[in-house]
């Protein structure tokens, strides 16, 4: 119980103080007449006053409250390197000790990796368990941490001295890879510089000026250059193929260093082609003779080379091939010297008429089979004795004229293949395209049937020849589709995705595996044009394999959605297919930073006297300090004793009750009148 003496005044204290005024004044002229009564009426007058004031007398019944101490527990990545985990256990000592302290209680908070690669998110956690306290109840806050917070821009106002008993130990020392510039594209076959750096901090020893850096594209077999160590070096580095390329560079872990984590870094960059180059060779002239040209043209990134024989057949009049333009063109230049160049040549209705002679065109199949593409869209002469079916180039053709040219209206069909093959796949309904007025009939001998038009005969066959590719399409009838005839059809769209078929864009390979990362979850997608595929195993950064069945989303697409544990390079395989996908940042940010330090946490700590301890030394012993005092020291820590309380129940009683107000004014004012009277 406490008791104190409070006012409740029945006027208010301006019209209180201007009574008192009046009640002063009143008596000082009662003294200046000489009124012998002036003391006892000035006495009434402080009787009248005190009423007015309306003095208290307040018992309190209060009930003490216990001081909260706050411990917040790094449980972060980075917090496992080392011997920190078992640095850590003395948290248990610690809170025992909190605990068994006289009127106190511990609020424990634990701390782990912020979402995506925010790293410690302390001071936001602080901040919320810190708003679910009264602040006039907590005596201190204790960090158990390595002292590497990643949020101190959300560091709360403190109501008590903040403590750090940081983790690690004095003679830590660890080495870091930095990768300071990677650019999200590059061009194939172009070298791009990457600059690095490999920093090492801490008490790290001397190992030598320089370190090995290991540089793996794909997972491939690694490539060892030597880097010194904490300067900038600029690595050249060219991507081998389109899409995504995996670049992994990895410096080897040194005896002593606190971790490997951050020894390795994985960039993913996108590999695109400079320019595609395209040789056209156009026939006979005639109505879609534009369109592949137009096609190709409107690609800023195609430079094309067209090819166009402006003389008809039936013009015989002796005169020599080689004078048949205004200017030589450079044959031998284009199919001798020059052809492995080109990305995609394409005859569209060419026949042989001895500009080319049949040495070029074995050249030609020698061009596809070493990896280059060739498309032939075929038209009538296609079916006749001069067709280039009957040429050196007939050995990579994917199928053979019958010498039949089929003239009547059909709609072109995507055949069961061609669903599941990329070049054909989700083009838009087939039923509402227009129809097609001509086919050359042909006989397929290898390759995939992706469409079919009269008759149910091979529409559009695409093959494979040794490293290169071939399409043939046997029709010269496209273009009706981009006139809009009968409604027209996906012309642009289907010719576009044969013409990157074959020049080999990764994005429309019909056998492929890959994966698309979001954070620490990846999408693996299995693309063929088989029916059934096997499961895909996985091989983790630690060497563990794991085997997901992938289901089909639509024919021939498989996907499957799988969260990877741990940070780093992962291998699909399924069947022959290969893939490898890097999981989380190229440099966590955890371990950017891993020697322990009170440097980012210190204007926190000194802003209420807090202090910094480590836990290699042992645990600090504990002291109540007053407010305002300093509140560590060597080899201890204090906490500031709140004695905060809580009241229970509150009893007023008035010191001047009006009876007895009445009862001493009226004495004094009687007392003053019969003195003043005797005299």
């Amino acid at each position: 119980m406490t008791g104190t003496i409070l006012f409740d005044p029945l006027i208010p204290w301006p019209l209180l103080a201007v009574v008192a005024a009046l009640a002063v004044a009143g008596v000082a002229l009662a003294l200046w007449r000489g009124l012998s009564g002036w003391a006892l009426r000035g006495m009434a007058a402080l009787v009248v006053l005190a009423a007015l004031a309306g003095p208290v007398y307040q018992q309190e019944d209060r009930a003490p409250l216990s001081d909260i101490v706050v411990m917040i527990e790094d449980e972060s990545a980075s917090q496992h390197l080392s011997d920190r985990p078992e640095q850590m256990e003395a948290a248990e000592t610690l809170a025992a000790r909190i605990a068994a302290r006289e009127n106190t209680e511990l609020r424990r908070v634990r701390v782990g990796d912020g979402e995506g690669d925010s790293g410690t998110a302390l001071m936001t956690a602080l901040s919320e368990a810190l708003a679910e306290e009264p602040s006039a109840r907590v005596a201190g806050i204790i960090a158990l941490s390595d002292g590497l917070v990643h949020d101190m821009d959300r560091a709360p106002d403190l109501p008590a001295p903040l403590h750090l008993l940081m983790t690690g130990r004095e003679d830590d020392w660890d080495r870091r890879l930095i990768v300071a510039n990677a650019p999200a594209f590059a061009i194939i076959g172009e070298p791009v510089t990457l600059t690095l750096r490999i920093e090492d901090s801490g008490a790290a020893p001397d190992l030598g000026p320089v370190a090995p850096l290991e540089i793996s594209i794909d997972g491939e077999e690694p490539q060892t250059v030597q880097l010194p160590i904490g300067q900038d070096i600029e690595i050249p580095v060219t991507l081998p193929h389109g899409g995504r390329n995996v670049l992994q560079f990895t410096v080897p872990e040194a005896e002593g260093e606190l971790t490997d984590r951050n020894n390795t870094a994985l960039i993913q960059m996108n590999g695109v082609r400079d320019r595609l180059r395209v040789l056209l060779v156009s026939g006979e002239p005639h109505p879609g003779g534009r369109t592949w040209r137009n096609l190709l043209k409107s690609d800023s990134s195609v430079d094309l080379v067209h090819f166009t024989i402006l003389r008809p057949p039936e013009k015989q009049d002796g005169v020599p091939v080689d004078e048949l333009s205004l200017i030589a063109f450079p044959t031998r230049e284009l199919f001798l010297e020059k052809i492995d160049d080109f990305d995609l040549i394409i005859f569209d209705r060419y026949k042989r008429r001895g500009i080319l002679p049949a040495i070029y065109l074995d050249n030609v199949s020698n061009y596809v089979e070493k990896g280059g593409a060739v498309l032939v869209a075929a038209g009538p002469d296609f079916a006749t004795a001069d067709s280039i079916y009957r040429s050196p180039l007939a050995r990579v053709l994917p199928a053979e004229p019958t010498a039949r040219v089929i003239e009547e209206r059909y709609v072109p069909k995507v055949t069961g293949t061609g669903q599941r093959h990329p070049v054909t796949s989700d083009l838009r309904d087939g039923e509402s395209w227009g129809a097609w007025l001509r086919q050359i009939e042909i006989e397929g001998l290898a390759g995939h049937e992706v469409m079919t038009g009269a008759e149910d005969r091979p529409l559009l066959i695409l093959d494979r020849v040794g490293e290169g590719r071939v399409a043939l399409l046997a029709s010269d009838h496209a273009w009706l589709w981009n006139r809009g005839y009968e409604g027209g059809g996906p012309q642009l769209e289907l010719l576009r995705r044969l013409a990157h078929w074959m020049m080999k864009e990764p994005e429309l390979e019909e056998e492929a595996l890959w994966a698309e990362a979001t954070g620490q979850t990846m999408r693996i997608i299995r693309r063929t044009l088989d029916e059934e595929i096997g499961a895909v195993t996985i091989t983790t950064p630690s060497g563990e394999e794991v085997e997901i069945e992938l289901e089909e989303v639509s024919p021939g697409r498989f996907e499957a959605l799988w969260r990877g544990p741990e940070i780093g390079l992962y291998r699909l395989a399924e069947g022959e297919q290969e893939a490898v996908i890097g999981l989380g940042p190229a440099a966590p940010r955890e371990f950017e930073r891993t020697i322990a330090s009170a440097e980012v946490m210190a204007p926190a700590i000194e802003a209420m006297r807090g202090g910094a301890l480590r836990l290699e030394g042992g645990l600090p012993q504990i002291r109540s300090v007053r407010e305002g005092r300093p509140a560590a020291g060597r080899g201890w820590i204090g906490l500031t004793p709140r004695e905060a309380y809580e009241t229970r129940s509150v009893t007023r009683a008035s010191l001047l009750p009006p009876w007895l107000v009445l009862l001493l004014a009226a004495g004094f004012i009687t007392a003053g009148w019969l003195r003043e009277g005797r005299r």
